[in-house]
């Protein structure tokens, strides 16, 4: 049974349509002697005829084996059909992509990825999932968004540089540049000691200033909202502020100097992977995108 072919079991199932083999080599567009040729072929490898052929006229008849051939035929043949479907679909860009995100890229660059691959393969499968985990998860991703590099078996893409800038409210600072230097002391609302924060806090020990941190939080939106009550100033990326900030008289944002090293933005993946066209799409729009960010 493991030399069945496909293209005998098509002829198989358009001779049983059509009724002679005439017609059936009409439909597939092949010779009479070669549908003739499919049909020996086929009932060498079942084991008997799957025809009757009264000669003449008249329609060939299928046989009981030949019957219970073509009911499994024709089950090969859709999925074969089903399967080639998916395979074009594939090429074509749809299918499924898993995409690791963090807070901050989830509410900027992200949504621009996410419309793109949407206006470009309305079928696809795009599948989100945000953890603030330092080493992130790769293995099991497709992509993934990280303000880093990471150890391991990973490739990484370098999207942008994401400079700092501190958040204060209106006169808690004078305007323009302020001295890292001038937050010694000074009470800081700060994101937990995770992912690139300690390099930001090196930043300020290096200036001689060691800030008052009074509150952490994974939240963007709760740290602007401690400044806005005036707890303390906090030092955030430009990518944060831009999307969160907007006009707002209630804050102030001010360049550091000297600037903290800014983080760094980027596409990791497992080493080695070959990525799916939806993928490799997604890997283009992402340094698209960031390329026309700030």
């Amino acid at each position: 049974m493991a030399d069945i072919d496909l293209r005998h079991l098509a002829t198989l199932a358009a001779i049983a349509d059509e009724g002679s083999f005439g017609r059936a080599a009409a439909r597939l567009g092949y010779t009479q002697s070669t549908v003739s040729q499919h049909i020996a072929g086929l009932e060498r490898s079942v084991g008997g005829a799957v025809f009757d052929r009264p000669g003449g006229p008249r329609p060939v008849r299928i046989t009981p084996l030949g019957r219970v051939v073509l009911d499994h035929a024709r089950q090969l043949l859709a999925g074969a059909r089903a399967m080639t479907d998916a395979l074009d679909r594939f090429r074509a860009g749809e299918g499924r992509i898993d995409i690791g995100t963090f807070q901050s890229l989830s509410t900027t660059i992200l949504p621009r990825l996410v419309r793109r691959l949407r206006e470009e393969h309305p079928d696809c499968d795009i599948r989100l999932f945000e953890e603030e985990t330092d080493p992130p998860r790769v293995d099991d991703l497709d992509l993934v968004f990280f303000d880093g590099r990471t150890a391991g078996e990973v490739e990484h893409r370098k999207l942008l540089d994401d400079p700092y800038a501190l958040v204060a409210r209106p006169g808690d600072f004078p305007d323009g540049p302020v001295p890292l230097s001038a937050l010694d002391r000074a009470p800081m609302v700060a994101w937990p000691a995770a992912c690139d924060q300690p390099r930001v806090e090196d930043a300020f020990a290096g200036a001689g200033a060691r800030p008052r941190t009074v509150f952490r939080t994974t939240s963007n939106e709760a740290v602007l909202a401690m400044v806005r009550a005036g707890i303390g100033s906090a030092v955030l990326p430009r990518l944060v502020l831009d999307d969160l900030f907007g006009p707002d008289s209630t804050l102030s944002v001010h360049e550091l100097r000297p600037a903290p090293p800014p983080r760094e933005i980027y596409l990791l993946w497992p080493a080695g992977r070959t990525h799916s066209p939806l993928a490799a799409r997604a890997i283009e729009i992402a340094l698209e995108v960031t390329a026309g960010y700030r």
